[in-house]
């Protein structure tokens, strides 16, 4: 035999007992995991380990997001780096991105999780895996490995969860329950609060100086009030018996009236005390209010026999200086006298001046000075009797009586010359307001008045300036009459310029929007329209009909663009809501056949740099709008899912080429040597 055929010979030989006795590291090139979670190619797993190791492997799948594969053998080769190895396995056998390969090298001592990047389990977990179940490996405990592995990325089986929402639950059932507490006590202080206060009001009053006090303050208070309101009374009856005994009934007349007053109030506060303590139940509000009724009907007595009680002092202490009270009383008299005397004067020069409806108030005045100086002249004179005759009492009544009448009289004959310096005041701001009212007259004719109000409030406002001219001028003059017809066409010309400067201003401002949103309009229109002519072969009957819809619009605010602002720009707004709408539909037309369309290509036929994966760009567009109606569809799409491969066989879900997801990858750095 030649040599080459011994070689031939030797080399079929080794290929045949290569075949009957494999080598031991020939079944560590990467493999095709057998059906279920356990591939044992090193065989050092017995039945019942890989039983309990495939029953531990279906818990964590059910109790997890994630499915774990186990692989042993003898020695990682072809490549021989424990990572490209495992991902070399976990791509061919197509495994996802929730679905991790262990994979265990007997006897290189190596072992190393391959994942994938968008997979649920970080890579700090899956070193804490490795680092975990490394000991045991190094022991020989290859169950034990896996089922730690199982453990440590299915963390507690939901135990912790557990316990962390029973915790929770714990907390928040405590603090309801110390709420609850906390709710019962705080109500339990209120009620208490309540009865104390009784009908009290819980926000007090700053107008109401009885919101302060509780119910059975408020009662005390009334108690001690008509006790004290009782004894006054008693008390004042007692001194207008003597007023009435040294004065007589004619100078104690007012003192007898206050005090009859005081004793009906006296009995209406008794009447509320007895319904407060008769048998028929009464409310807390009914009784509070009651109480608060007398404590203010006491004041009100209070205060009605305090007055009468200085008046009385008064009076008695004029009893005892009669006489040169008497004396004081004849000098006011005297100098009334002059006064007198120069009121008809004055008031006659108003008469002259002014319209008699301006001089109403004083008109009377004269008679009615003259009258109350005639009144003191008398009880000046019955005063000087009773002292001579020694009855002070009496004197003391006809001092006060004339003190009085000399009063009046001097008061009334003031009042005329108080009423002429203010009716040339009241002249002088109507002649003001007069100049006001014309500079107004002639600001509002500048102003526009498409609806004719103004004009009206300017002819209105002309009618009470010529009557206010006839007030302020001539014999009979009414400043008053004047002012106020002044006042008010004031007020009605300020609100009607004011109204029609805010048309000026809103006028301007809708022009200037207007003339904004044609351009914008106009322009939105221009993009629009070129869109849809560059593409007519793949935009359909919508986005046409809004365009042309648009174009209608704009032609119709523009029309109206200098007669009526407000409803161009109307127009405006809805042309230029239509171009929108037209370009989204044609945009919408367009993608339904190129898929890959995107907003960017219409930058781009305007000199952008817009352009899409696949190659399409604005040439697929123009292509899609020559051809559009005669092609449809697109490229298709496959979708991947978790699959619920199991050990009774079938495959593990994956995409085509083994596993790899968008934005994921089998390449993580790890593993270790145990």
């Amino acid at each position: 035999m030649t040599k080459r055929g011994l070689m031939l010979a030797g080399a079929v030989l080794a290929a045949m007992l290569g075949g009957l006795f494999p080598a031991a590291a020939s079944a560590t090139d990467p493999i095709t995991l057998d059906p279920g979670y356990v591939t044992d190619q090193a065989d050092v797993l017995s039945p019942a380990e890989e039983e309990a190791a495939e029953a531990r492997l279906q818990e964590l799948t059910a109790n997890s997001d994630a499915d774990l594969f186990v692989v042993l053998v003898d020695d990682f080769t072809n490549p021989s780096d424990s990572a490209e190895w495992a991902n070399q396995v976990a791509t061919a056998n197509n495994l996802g991105p929730d679905q991790y390969l262990l994979a265990i090298a007997v006897d290189g001592r190596s072992l190393y999780i391959s994942s994938d990047s968008s997979g649920p389990l970080s890579d700090g977990k899956l070193d804490a895996v490795e680092q975990a179940i490394a000991p045991l490996a190094g022991a020989g405990d290859w169950a034990g490995a896996i089922d730690l592995a199982a453990d440590e990325i299915q963390g507690d089986g939901g135990a912790g969860a557990l316990r962390a929402t029973l915790i929770v639950v714990a907390v928040i059932a405590a603090l309801l329950l110390l709420w609850l507490v906390i709710a019962l006590i705080r109500r339990a202080r209120r009620n208490a609060a309540i009865r104390e206060r009784g009908a009290m009001p819980e926000t007090p009053d700053p107008a109401d100086p009885f919101s302060t006090l509780t119910d059975a303050q408020v009662e005390q208070q009334a108690g001690v009030a008509l006790v004290q309101a009782d004894d006054a009374i008693t008390s004042s009856r007692e001194e207008l018996g003597f007023a009435i005994a040294q004065f007589g009934n004619a100078a104690t007349a007012e003192f007898t009236r206050a005090i009859d007053a005081a004793k009906a109030k006296i009995a209406e506060a008794f009447d509320l005390r007895q319904k407060l303590d008769d048998e028929i139940e009464d409310t807390v509000h009914d009784r509070r209010a009651w109480h608060i009724r007398i404590i203010r009907l006491a004041d009100e007595i209070d205060e009605l026999l305090d007055d009468n009680t200085e008046a009385f002092d008064e009076l008695r202490k004029l009893e005892q200086n009669a006489p040169q009270e008497l004396e004081r009383v004849r000098a006011e008299r005297a100098a009334l006298a002059p006064q007198l005397a120069a009121a008809p004067s004055a008031l006659d020069t108003l008469r002259a001046g002014y319209d008699p409806a301006a001089l109403s108030t004083v008109a009377d005045n004269i008679a009615q000075a003259e009258e109350r100086a005639a009144l003191a002249d008398r009880s000046v004179e019955a005063a000087a009797q009773a002292i001579a005759a020694g009855r002070s009492g009496e004197a003391a009544f006809a001092i006060r009586t004339a003190e009085q009448s000399v009063a009046q009289a001097a008061q009334l004959v003031q009042a005329i010359s108080t009423l002429a310096g203010e009716l040339a005041e009241i002249e002088a701001k109507a002649q003001t307001l007069t100049a006001e009212l014309q500079a107004d007259l002639a600001a509002a004719q500048q102003l526009p008045d498409p609806t004719g109000t103004l004009a009206a409030t300017v002819a209105a406002t002309a009618q009470q300036l010529q009557a206010a001219h006839a007030d302020l001028g001539g014999p009979a003059r009414n400043p008053q009459r004047a002012l106020d017809a002044l006042s008010a066409a004031n007020a009605q010309i300020d609100g009607a310029i004011a109204q029609g400067r805010a048309a000026v201003d809103r006028a301007q401002r809708v022009q200037a929007l207007l003339e904004q949103t044609l351009a914008q309009a106009g322009s939105e229109i221009r993009a629009a329209r070129e869109f849809i002519e560059t593409r007519r072969g793949t935009v359909g009957a919508t986005a046409r009909t809004r365009l042309a819809n648009a174009e209608a619009a704009l032609t119709q605010a523009l029309t109206l663009r200098t007669g009526d602002g407000e409803r161009a720009l109307a127009e405006a707004n809805r042309a230029l809501d239509l171009a929108r709408q037209a370009t989204a539909a044609a945009e919408s037309d367009v993608r339904s056949y190129s898929p890959g369309y995107s907003d960017d290509d219409w930058g781009g036929l305007f000199g952008g740099s817009g352009s899409r994966s696949g190659g399409s760009g604005i040439g697929g567009d123009i292509l899609g709008g020559i051809i559009g109606g005669l092609i449809a569809g697109g490229g298709g799409g496959g979708s991947s899912r978790r699959g619920g491969w199991r050990s009774s066989g079938g495959f593990r879900s994956s995409g085509f080429g083994g596993g790899s997801r968008g934005g994921g990858g089998r390449d993580r750095s790890g593993g270790r040597r145990f």
